[in-house]
């Protein structure tokens, strides 16, 4: 044995001191085969299996997790000699590739790895082109991330029910919804008698703006709880939704349905006792509204989608209703709040979130109106795809005069018309390419990113251009003095009724109950 040539003597070399990249060029089969049992040990597990050995090339060494393995993966048994015949070897193979498989694979199987390269020719170039096109799903929620994120902590766990909760809120939809209140609540125009200049205190309410928003936000959280709890059914045949929560089974119907109630009784409350009554009543309508209208509309009629845009123009009624509130001088009820000469700039908020719902659903239901067809959803973009692009693109260019009234009734400045209007442009520009092309040739998710972006970018613009507010913010930094809230002093000239007329010059001081 020790006469043995170098051909058929086994190599053997310290582990430790071989880099990975060595390690595989040493135990490729670079020799012709010989009819030799010590040859089989030699070969080793990584060059016997030529797919495991493609994916560790492609997918394992190439980020770097080669640190993750311990020192005894490492040490394989089967890389060095040994007497043991091809029974052996292929134990010691498949022993190697358990140990090597954890931290390299994770929690994913070798299968779904190595789907690329099973995956047959004709669906790979259709995947391709669908991508190529921009006609791949868009991708998951907040909620299906959470939903997954929840899956992977302890069952009993308190930060699993948090994390499930806030799944079931859909929190990106109601951090939006919470913004457009917040953003109505900002822009009512403060009167005269609540100026800064004229009171210690701000001109609105923080604690009122604090109630506004938790209010409101639990709000979104019962409907939207409401919306998965009536229809997990049909939520498990759509790729969008197949990951939510009570699809996953990762809370029951019961649990969700305690969260919406507990959700919607704190939220409603939190509007009535901080805000005011008609706010709260505009709470409560959208969950019902939501939930008991919108979520079975949705199987019955294409018009669901203007019920889900109704909804969604309600609560920037909510924020004004809320301002609107601390300076009422009547009665304060819902007629004063809602249908008064000063509440056009609320109707104008809710008409441009009516408007904005159309070119931001139409498009995102475009890459999966397969699946809305199959799950038996009316939707207006598989019983009319070319009207689906037409409505898009309409009430885009409804966002236009939407804009130019909030200038016009002195709500914003006009710098707010330069400015909306380049953001108004885009999403009109993609409308109008998602109209042409029939949501084809990437044109669905062009339209949709527009939409994402424009709802807050308008939100914010608005509060930045809001009436008078540079021109205060210009004089207090130049240390100008403003404009006095009452006028000054006037002279005028009365006629005095008595027995022996005469003309008096008479100095009357402009009060409010003169002016």
């Amino acid at each position: 044995m020790l006469f043995r040539s170098k051909a058929i003597r086994p190599v053997k070399f310290d582990i430790d001191s071989v880099c990975i990249r060595c390690l595989l060029r040493l135990t490729r089969n670079n020799v012709p085969r010989r009819h030799l049992k010590t040859s089989i040990p030699r070969n080793g597990a990584i060059a016997s299996n030529s797919r495991l050995g493609k994916l560790l090339r492609r997918e394992y060494f190439s980020a770097n997790l080669s640190l993750g393995l311990s020192e005894p993966q490492l040490k394989e048994p089967a890389l060095s000699h040994g007497s043991s015949g091809s029974r052996d070897a292929t134990l010691s193979r498949n022993a190697f590739t358990e140990k090597l498989a954890p931290p390299m694979l994770g929690s994913q199987p070798l299968s779904g790895l190595t789907s690329d390269a099973s995956e047959p020719p004709h669906r790979r170039r259709k995947r391709l082109k669908a991508e190529a096109n921009g006609e791949a799903p868009l991708p998951l929620d907040a909620s299906s991330r959470l939903s997954t994120l929840s899956s992977t902590m302890p069952a009993a766990s308190l930060r699993r029910l948090l994390t499930t909760c806030l799944s079931l809120s859909k929190p990106r939809l109601s951090f939006l919804i919470v913004l457009t209140t917040a953003t109505a609540y900002s822009l009512y125009p403060v009167p005269a008698l609540l100026l800064p200049a004229t009171t210690a205190s701000p001109s609105l309410s923080a604690l009122t703006l604090v109630f506004l928003t938790s209010g409101t936000s639990l709000c979104c959280a019962s409907a939207n709880a409401l919306n998965m709890l009536l229809e997990p059914k049909f939520d498990a045949q759509m790729s969008r939704t197949r990951n939510r929560p009570l699809v996953r089974g990762l809370i029951g119907k019961k649990g969700a349905l305690i969260f919406a109630s507990v959700a919607g009784v704190l939220g409603v409350g939190s509007l009535w006792f901080g805000v005011n009554p008609t706010t709260a009543f505009l709470g409560g309508l959208n969950i019902a509204i939501y939930a008991g209208v919108y979520t079975p509309m949705k199987r019955i009629s294409v018009l669901n989608t203007w019920i889900g845009a109704l909804v969604g123009g309600i609560p920037p009624l909510m924020g004004w209703a809320a301002a609107a509130g601390q300076s009422a001088t009547g009665a304060g009820d819902w007629r004063e709040l809602l249908f008064s000469e000063g509440s056009i700039g609320g109707w104008l908020l809710a008409g441009l979130l009516f408007a904005w719902q159309f070119p931001h659903f139409n498009s995102l239901s475009w890459p999966i109106r397969e699946e809305y067809r199959k799950a038996g959803y009316r939707m207006l973009v598989w019983t009319n795809s070319r009207m689906n692009g037409r409505v898009a693109l309409r009430y885009a260019i409804l966002c236009f005069p939407i804009c130019v009234g909030l200038w016009w009734f002195q709500i914003t400045d006009q710098g707010f018309l330069v400015t909306s209007s380049v953001i108004n442009g885009w999403m009109v520009t993609e409308a109008w390419k998602f109209w042409r092309k029939e949501g084809h040739k990437g044109s669905a998710r062009g339209l949709f990113w527009a939409s994402v972006w424009h709802l807050p970018v308008v939100m914010v613009l608005a509060m930045l251009h809001k009436k008078g507010l540079w021109e205060g913010i210009w004089k207090r930094v130049n240390g100008e003095q403003e404009d006095d809230v009452w006028p000054e002093e006037e002279e005028v000239f009365e006629v005095s009724q008595s027995t022996q007329p005469r003309l008096h010059l008479t100095r009357v001081l402009a009060s409010p109950s003169n002016s």
